[in-house]
């Protein structure tokens, strides 16, 4: 999974980055286009379930899922027109799953706004803009030859294909993203336009980047923004965050309780809030297997079968697969122990059709 972190110059989203990756790979410095050329890491989703489940197997090794992130330089205003700074660095992101565009909340008189003041809400038209403006100049270099090659061979495949590139144009010149039309399109369709690459069709999550004063409200403004934008937000303070990337998930959440005078450390705002949040946009869950040897969090997609499920770790898995024990890790880790979940009928023995479930923790049993 790549997830392509975006904002105008100066919101924290180089920040963000390091405090995602645990590096200081990304320049964050307060002037724009600080970040030219893109930076990229691989971060292991901490989930504490992953934690819990390792000490009830005494496992040896714990296996995290992965994620990548690429930060690029800064968009500003008409950006996308500049060969050396627009175009040149978009080309670098149309292969990524989805889109975290960082929004400045936070008020700080020595972080200068490239727009003069912070606004939000205006930051995200600026930054779709781009994104449509990028998108119209590919489907204006790729639609007049696509027309032509339909017509000349009158392939209903490709005058269909045309057809669709042509709605998805009227769209983008419109103003509006192309995923707006997807409600519309059949599966069939969608499989064509994913070969595009187009941006303005990716799952976007928006990162409301805000200043520590502002996390102790920070549910009233993630509801806020939330209706405002349509989409998923995120609330993430970027500053506190690279301040304690080096601690532990548990001492991390425990010193921010502490710091915002909470009594409930699971309603503190954070980065894994942010990426458990990317997940479930973009489609993808976990479950788990954990013995002595390892423990591991294994990405699928929502509405999998076992066996498709079982094809993840291999395919002949898959292929051979005959049927599955499975317990919900909740349940798991309430009796504490395989054994007691045998016996209190936790465990059920799935077959085919059975559609795994964030969190299930499974022993897959195939023949080969």
């Amino acid at each position: 999974m790549k997830i392509w972190i975006v904002g105008l110059p100066n919101v924290g989203k180089s920040t963000l980055f390091n405090a995602l990756t645990k590096s200081y790979a990304a320049d964050a410095q307060n002037f724009p286009f600080c970040t030219i050329d893109p930076n990229v890491g691989i971060v292991d989703v901490r989930d504490p379930r992953v934690d819990k489940l390792a000490e009830l197997s005494h496992s040896k090794k714990k296996i995290y899922a992965p994620i990548e992130f690429v930060d690029i330089a800064g968009l500003v205003k008409g950006a996308g027109k500049w060969e050396w700074l627009g175009n040149k660095f978009l080309s670098h992101i149309r292969e990524v799953d989805a889109i975290v565009q960082v929004l400045r909340y936070f008020k700080d008189s020595n972080v200068s706004h490239v727009e003069g003041e912070v606004d939000p809400q205006r930051d995200v038209e600026i930054i779709n803009d781009e994104l449509i403006f990028a998108d119209l100049e590919q489907l204006e270099r790729k639609l007049p030859a696509l027309q032509k090659k339909a017509q000349t061979t009158g392939d209903k495949f490709l005058k269909k294909e045309a057809e669709l590139l042509q709605k998805v144009y009227a769209v983008l010149s419109d103003g509006k993203m192309a995923h707006t039309l997807l409600g519309s399109l059949n599966d069939a369709d969608i499989k064509i336009l994913k070969t595009y690459n187009l941006l303005t069709i990716k799952p976007v999550i928006y990162a409301l980047n805000v200043g520590q004063d502002d996390l102790i409200d920070f549910q009233t403004i993630q509801e806020e923004f939330s209706r405002k934008l349509n989409d998923p937000v995120a609330i993430v303070c970027a500053k506190i965050e690279s301040e304690l990337m080096e601690l532990e998930w548990e001492e991390k959440n425990e010193f921010l309780a502490e710091l915002l005078e909470l009594e409930d450390i699971e309603h503190v705002p954070t980065l894994d809030d942010m990426i458990a949040l990317a997940f479930n946009t973009v489609g993808l869950m976990y479950y788990f297997t954990t013995w002595e040897k390892e423990t591991k969090a294994w990405k699928v997609k929502i509405g999998s079968t076992a066996p498709q499920a079982a094809g993840v770790i291999h395919g002949d898995f898959e292929r051979w697969f005959i049927k599955a024990e499975v317990v919900s890790c909740d349940d798991l880790l309430e009796v504490w122990s395989w054994a007691q979940a045998k016996s209190k009928w936790l465990v059920r023995l799935e077959g085919k059709d059975y559609i795994v479930q964030d969190g299930d923790v499974m022993i897959f049993k195939f023949n080969i």
